[in-house]
């Protein structure tokens, strides 16, 4: 299979055209000068050993060389060379909590967007760990299998939204049984939960869910987002309006530091609390970086092999020969002797 890696440079073929005007300008201007010099068919007797055949031939080896050199800008490239590349790391699941609660402002823009915007950072900063996506709220669900492609990873991250799961509610232990069921259960260790909620469980007995993370392996890092004085949940996202419960009285989300300290050290995990810094997710890249690796299979990729070495010896060719090629002919004389 045959491609160009800067096929953009095929428009400097335009200037082949251009080229070839000036050559032909050029041969006139040489004319009208020998014109001007004396009588044309005298000029021509007096330079006959030039030959204006040979003039072109050089004209033409010059824009030939001209295309093979653009050619080779263009760097062609033939076949494909197989690459094995082998990554370790661990598995990582990060659950972010998409219930109203997390619209919250307490932390700007939102409690949602700024664990957005952390996670993608977070994201960024894996190298050879797979990374997967658990959306929660009510229930849970795989937003994004565990993968090596971040970038497919980070596209499943921005669509996460309070709509995208409309059972209501902030099941933090569904979200760890999910995490349990996606990781490999054969595995007792490289799996990693980071679970970002603001901690206000409506499930059932979230430390259950815990000590049955911990029997499979599981390190749960907890990252706390929102404040522990409360705030109201607006009731959309542009924020108009808060939730109020059957009384009339405006819900307010608070922070439930002691739910995820529990849930973190059960499993050998830390709790830390989202800061405006946004440290705490770094700080968990730095403890998985420490951690065990395994090999988590191979990429196989294909890369095309330059081919534009070929193009280039060419043209230097064909620029040697118009270097070395006389456009003047060897005229024979003969000796016809002295009085002649």
């Amino acid at each position: 299979m045959l491609r160009f890696a800067h096929s953009s440079l095929f428009h400097l073929l335009w200037l082949l055209p251009l080229l070839v005007v000036f050559l032909v300008l050029a041969f006139k201007s040489k004319r009208r000068a020998m014109a001007r010099f004396g009588a044309l068919e005298l000029m021509k007797k007096l330079s006959s050993n030039t030959s204006p055949d040979r003039q072109v031939a050089k004209s033409a080896l010059l824009l030939l060389a001209t295309i093979f050199i653009i050619l080779a800008l263009a760097r062609p490239q033939i076949g494909t060379k197989i690459e094995e590349v082998k990554r370790e790391g661990v598995d990582v699941l990060v659950a972010i909590d998409v219930s109203k609660s997390m619209l919250a402002r307490d932390v700007p823009p939102s409690r949602l967007d700024k664990a957005k915007h952390e996670v993608e950072s977070f994201i960024a900063r894996l190298r050879g760990d797979r990374i997967g996506l658990i959306a929660f709220a009510g229930v849970a669900f795989v937003q994004c299998p565990l993968t090596l492609d971040y970038g497919a990873a980070k596209i499943f991250l921005d669509i996460m939204a309070p709509d995208l799961i409309p059972v209501p509610g902030t099941a933090v232990g569904l979200a760890i049984q999910k995490a349990i069921e996606t990781f490999d259960q054969q595995e007792r260790k490289y799996k990693v939960l980071v679970l970002i909620t603001d901690g206000e469980d409506h499930g059932e007995d979230v430390i259950k869910f815990a000590e049955e993370a911990e029997r499979q392996g599981i390190v749960i890092y907890t990252v706390g987002i929102g404040s522990p004085q409360g705030e109201p949940i607006p009731e959309t996202v542009s924020g108009s309006g808060f939730k109020k419960d059957r009384q009339g009285s405006v819900v307010i989300t608070k922070l439930d530091e002691f739910t995820l300290e529990k849930i973190a050290l059960q499993t050998g995990g830390k709790y830390f609390r989202a800061s405006g810094g946004e440290e705490e997710l770094d700080k968990i890249y730095d403890e998985i970086a420490r951690m065990e690796k395994k090999e988590l299979g191979s990429l196989q990729f294909s890369q095309f092999e330059d081919r534009f070495q070929y193009l280039l010896i060419v043209a230097l060719i064909l620029i040697a020969i118009e270097f070395i090629f006389p456009e003047r002919l060897k005229v024979k004389k003969e000796w016809r002797g002295r009085f002649m």
